[in-house]
């Protein structure tokens, strides 16, 4: 299994520092040696397509991927120009990851329809295939986009990951991309459902899975309330029905459920119980614990790199 990161939205953070500090957090996760760092497009946070395109230049070797962007805020050609874009700035390293969102995102926030995502992502895919067999026309129809355009950026192509919930979406992140991009899934979840879902889909291809997790060094005293924080902090289960259905499929009622605290060993056990379950890569968020922002920055800096010490031993 391999192991990277996953950053969020920063607010403790100044406005001023946000883009520089993410950067930064990129370049660390390198020179820890992480496989892979993982950038979310938080509404009317840092784009992440342009973030990745900028850690792209200043990082060598760490592969650098979203997770994820939602497909109806760009046209398809457009996401795809962007995306090539981003991978010549990568050179190569540069991972998609896209998905359709939640309505509470595109419905409320956005004011787009949220109908049938399934479907559109199977269009939109239709589209992004189409622009990532290289320089040339794109030439597609099909019931949402009609689409005959050139593209010429890069020879190189993109992989893409889909986020994937339910079973219709695993299967197309199985027969359609290379895997899936998890959050709020334990253990019995993925083991019992997602992976073996996916693999089914993909046929003869490994289909990657993608799982983020929250992380956390603390007493074994503080467990419950590092949950309970990691719940409150990065969004409870309730906000969309589609988490709710992922979550019935294992034990976890809650993301903070889903999350690795305690000490080290027990940390290191749960990493441990995912990649047993079929985690190709654990995408580690790291969540600070203390009473103020130096406590926090200390808990951050304490828990990166007793993970990044794991790195080897969970990739042999």
């Amino acid at each position: 299994m391999r192991i990277g990161l996953m950053v969020g939205s920063d607010k403790e953070r100044a406005r001023a520092d946000r883009l520089d500090g993410l950067l930064d957090d990129g370049k660390t996760a390198e020179a820890q040696g992480f496989a892979s760092f993982w950038i979310p497009q938080v509404p009317g946070y840092l784009d992440a397509m342009t973030a990745v395109a900028l850690l792209g230049h200043t990082t060598d070797r760490i592969e650098i991927g979203t997770a994820v962007v939602p497909i109806q805020t760009r046209h398809p050609l457009i996401m795809a120009q962007q995306a090539l874009t981003t991978q010549a700035a990568c050179g190569g390293r540069f991972t998609l990851g896209l998905g359709p969102s939640h309505h509470w995102i595109i419905s409320d926030q956005l004011g787009l329809p949220y109908d049938k995502p399934a479907k559109h992502v199977r269009d939109y895919l239709d589209v992004l295939a189409a622009a990532f067999r290289g320089p040339g026309t794109v030439d597609t129809d099909n019931d949402s986009y009609r689409v005959h355009s050139p593209i010429d950026v890069t020879d190189e192509t993109v992989p893409v990951l889909v986020a994937a919930l339910g079973p219709a979406m695993l299967k197309i992140a199985g027969e359609r991309a290379g895997g899936t991009i998890l959050w709020m899934a334990d253990e019995r979840a993925i083991g019992d459902y997602v992976a073996p879902t996916l693999a089914a889909a993909a046929g003869n291809k490994t289909a990657r899975v993608v799982a983020g997790v929250p992380v956390a060094l603390c007493n074994e005293r503080d467990i419950d309330d590092a949950k309970a924080y990691a719940s409150e902090v990065l969004g409870h289960a309730d906000f969309s029905p589609n988490y709710v259905r992922l979550l019935e499929h294992g034990d976890a009622e809650d993301v903070g459920d889903t999350m690795a605290a305690g000490d080290e060993a027990t940390v290191r056990a749960r990493l441990r119980s995912y990649r047993d379950a079929g985690v190709t890569d654990l995408a580690a968020r790291v969540v600070p614990l203390g009473r103020d922002a130096e406590e926090r920055r200390k808990s951050k800096e304490r828990t990166q790199a007793f993970v990044a010490s794991l790195v080897d031993d969970f990739a042999s």
